[in-house]
Formats: C-alpha cells, structure tokens, sequence
C-alpha cells in the first residue's frame, strides 16, 4: 500500500460543465476533477440526474458535498484514487 501524504481539505468547489469542478484544497493547489467515476450508488442518482443539483456543490466539513448529505473524500481527489465502489469491484474479479 502506497503512503499518502498529509490529509487534505477542500475549500472551494467551483461547478462547471457536466460533472467537471474545480476543486481549491487547503494548501492553496488547485485542479479541475471530472467527478463522474465518483458519482455511484443511489446517493448520487439525483446528483447525476439533474445538473441543477450537481452544481449545488458545496463543502462540508472540507469535503466535497450537496445538500442531499452525499459527500466525497477529499484525500480520494487530492491524491487521484480510485473511487471506493470501483477498488470493491476490483477486489471481487482478482
């Protein structure tokens, strides 16, 4: 297993196209993420179905969240993890 660096915050998320945003983290780096592989299980069937949901993006507790209580890591988008679902489905077929 792969030794992360510090544990990281986000401070802002910006909305853009699809599911695209960009995400400022607390030591003041910045990259644009497409959230879409993250946005599994039925916490996030509102979010990918309607945009107008999507883009309430907001931060809760330095995570990326929306006012449906789904959130995502963000350590997982800091560090380019793979989602939680996608490492499950990869444990099943090894």
């Amino acid at each position: 297993m792969t030794k992360l660096g510090p544990r990281r915050r986000v401070v802002k998320a910006t909305p853009l196209h699809d599911h695209f945003v960009t995400l400022e983290f607390d030591d003041g780096s910045q990259k644009t993420v497409d959230l879409t592989p993250f946005l599994h299980g039925p916490i996030f069937a509102e979010i990918r179905a309607h945009p107008a949901l999507f883009r309430k993006v907001g931060i809760a507790g330095g995570t990326v969240a929306w006012p449906n209580g789904a959130d995502i890591d963000a350590d997982v988008l800091y560090y380019d993890l793979s989602p939680a679902w996608m490492q499950e489905a990869q444990k099943t077929t090894s």
